[in-house]
């Protein structure tokens, strides 16, 4: 890992996701943009669980494109449509995510671009 984990004891009781990360001097960084769970054929899956997997899939290969891997992970922001998705979402993002902590926000949102976007995921990295 390259970079620090802070911890004021917020984050660990809620999930599975730091309360700070700092990154150290003079690394690479990595910023990705607002990720659906959309397979590069533009088909999109009806449910929560197959786009999550999809949009993971996506930030795990731009990550390795990067020479990086989920523990370069700084912080992530994670939007929703539906709040009762955050059950099955948080499964598919705790089996992606393994041991990594980065930052995180989560936010249940009214709409994505699309109607039928059911998420969109952010992240940021650093390595040195």
């Amino acid at each position: 890992m390259t970079h620090k984990l802070h911890t004021i004891g917020v984050a660990a009781r809620l999930g599975p996701y730091s309360d700070a990360v700092e990154a150290r001097p003079n690394q690479r960084w990595l910023f990705t943009s607002g990720t659906p769970g959309m397979a590069a054929d533009g088909t999109l899956p009806p449910d929560i669980t197959l786009q999550a997997e999809l949009a993971w899939g996506h930030i795990l290969k731009m990550l390795a494109a990067a020479d990086m891997s989920v523990t370069d992970l700084i912080k992530i922001t994670q939007y929703l449509v539906r709040a009762d998705d955050i059950a099955a979402y948080a499964k598919v993002r705790a089996r992606m995510l393994g041991e990594a902590r980065p930052a995180s926000m989560l936010m249940v949102v009214a709409a994505l671009p699309r109607p039928d976007f059911l998420l969109e995921i952010e992240a940021i990295a650093a390595r040195s």
